[in-house]
């Protein structure tokens, strides 16, 4: 089991602790995503778009396997990735995965559902997938950056791409996007020159993460979460995804 406190140790390990323009929604992420690993990740897991496996060390006891996938011209480090490949065809077989991870990724694709149904085609029966997508945020790695969704929008492509949704989590309110949001703009046009020789930004940004992390407690606004993680399962029964048709039920927040 992943504890919170063994995040921080490991991340810090890692020497992830300086992105502290990402400080806010990498925090509030890792509570739930340690929550969500610990119900639904386990065997062997596929890991969609890995980049450099943020997140091996904090998987490591819950996986047997942990399978970085990645095309090769990606731009980060490349020495974690162990197939290169698009995450449209991935060289193997059906149904050999119990698991699956995609953070940050879905957006970057020009074919999001195609995504998901190989996601679908790779898991086994009753194997959980867990996506993390951006629904409010600001244009990044560009040109590649595609899509926002909503939370209805990430329930019709799973269950359309033959999966049942679980639960679709968003992961903030208003008061974590305004600050996030507004701490990236002032950033890339404030912290220069001496402003950033006096460390301004970096005390702003070190009270408006205190205080946004505070209020977040209290703030039940989540048609403005800034992201969304779904809890996606694959189902025991042979229907084929492309038949699969979305339901009308609401989902899970």
């Amino acid at each position: 089991m992943i504890k919170k406190r063994d995040i921080e140790k490991k991340k810090k390990k890692k020497g992830e602790e300086d992105s502290s323009d990402i400080l806010m929604v990498q925090k509030l992420f890792l509570s739930h995503f340690t929550d969500i690993s610990n119900k639904y990740i386990k065997g062997r897991l596929v890991d969609i778009g890995c980049g450099t496996k943020p997140y091996s060390k904090l998987l490591e006891d819950l996986v047997t396997e942990h399978v970085g996938v990645d095309h090769s011209d990606t731009s980060h480090d490349k020495s974690n990735i162990d197939i290169f490949s698009t995450a449209y065809s991935i060289p193997v077989e059906d149904n050999c995965f119990d698991s699956a991870i995609c953070t940050c990724v879905l957006e970057h694709l020009e074919e999001p559902e195609t995504a998901i149904r190989e996601c679908h085609r790779l898991l086994k029966p009753g194997g959980y997938a867990i996506y993390y997508t951006p629904f409010i945020w600001h244009l990044h790695e560009e040109p590649r950056d595609f899509y926002r969704f909503s939370k209805y929008g990430l329930q019709y492509l799973f269950e359309k791409s033959g999966f049942e949704v679980i639960e679709i989590r968003p992961l903030c309110g208003f008061i974590i996007t305004f600050f996030q949001l507004h701490l990236y703009l002032v950033k890339g046009k404030f912290n220069r020159g001496l402003i950033k020789w006096l460390g301004i930004f970096r005390l702003y940004n070190f009270i408006c993460h205190r205080l946004g992390l505070f209020l977040n407690k209290y703030d039940n606004s989540h048609q403005y979460t800034c992201e969304y993680i779904t809890v996606a399962r694959k189902g025991f029964s042979s229907k084929n995804a492309e038949n699969s048709i979305p339901n009308e039920k609401g989902v899970n927040l």
